[in-house]
């Protein structure tokens, strides 16, 4: 089978969740300043959102400030908000030429009027696109994903008679983030760290976890693909045997 024949028959993920992680190293390396690590790793988003929109993929999250982040160093913190508004800005027209629909997860109230603005028009504008819905992960943590889905739900309770029978997995999904979607099939993590950190911790749980050494910066077209390419060789079980979902396959 020659490469394009195996491309064509490989099973691609519904929807693929990112942790673009190596930007602050990828300055270091070259003796810069992190900012322009971040202002790099733009480009790399740019691709990968392109990607997504060529092969069809219907959803991609991308982890872009984590709620820990305004741990770091008050000078990054405020050139990441800077990149921020002036990327919104920059592309949000070329998103929605692709058909791309632009929406943010996360706590926003704690970003200054000027970005809440921004990322309120950018969802405005894009809200009735219907190729890629691309999620942005912005003072988003997994916990408080979970806690405040617990906050809504309870105060829905409240006012329409729920009881704690009631509550199921599906219902309580309903007020996690990215209910709009499927969950994540595919969760990539590069920079070389195996770990999730507090991203999508509800979603993941039956996501395909692939981890990769190169920086963000550095991640190309080539490296999505091979992620594609891991992806469509594994089976997802589910719980189930391998056998069973060989003979589910074949019916």
């Amino acid at each position: 089978m020659t490469e394009a024949q195996d491309k064509k028959n490989r099973i691609l993920p519904r929807h693929v969740a990112v942790v673009m992680d190596g930007n602050g190293r990828w300055a270091n390396k070259r003796h810069l300043p992190r900012a322009m690590g971040h202002k790099a790793g733009v480009n790399s988003t740019r691709k990968i959102v392109e990607n997504c929109v060529k092969e069809k993929i219907a959803a991609l999250t991308i982890f872009a400030f984590s709620s820990e982040n305004w741990a770091r160093p008050k000078a990054e913190v405020s050139a990441l908000m800077s990149l921020f508004v002036s990327t919104i800005t920059s592309e949000v027209k070329k998103l929605s030429k692709n058909n791309v629909r632009v929406q943010f997860i996360g706590d926003r109230k704690r970003f200054s009027e000027k970005l809440q603005s921004k990322i309120n028009a950018a969802e405005e504008s894009t809200k009735n696109n219907t190729g890629l819905h691309l999620y942005i992960a912005a003072n988003y943590g997994g916990r408080w994903d979970v806690v405040n889905a617990c906050r809504l739900l309870i105060n829905d309770a409240q006012h329409d008679g729920r009881t704690a029978e009631d509550i199921d997995e599906a219902l309580f999904d309903s007020y996690m983030s990215l209910s709009e979607s499927p969950a994540p099939d595919l969760f990539i993590r590069t920079g070389g760290e195996q770990r999730i950190s507090n991203f999508l911790i509800w979603q993941l749980a039956y996501s395909e976890l692939y981890f990769v050494d190169v920086l963000w910066p550095d991640f190309s077209d080539k490296d999505f693909d091979e992620a594609l390419s891991w992806y469509s060789g594994k089976q997802r079980r589910f719980g189930k045997t391998g056998q069973q979902v060989l003979e589910e396959q074949s019916t």
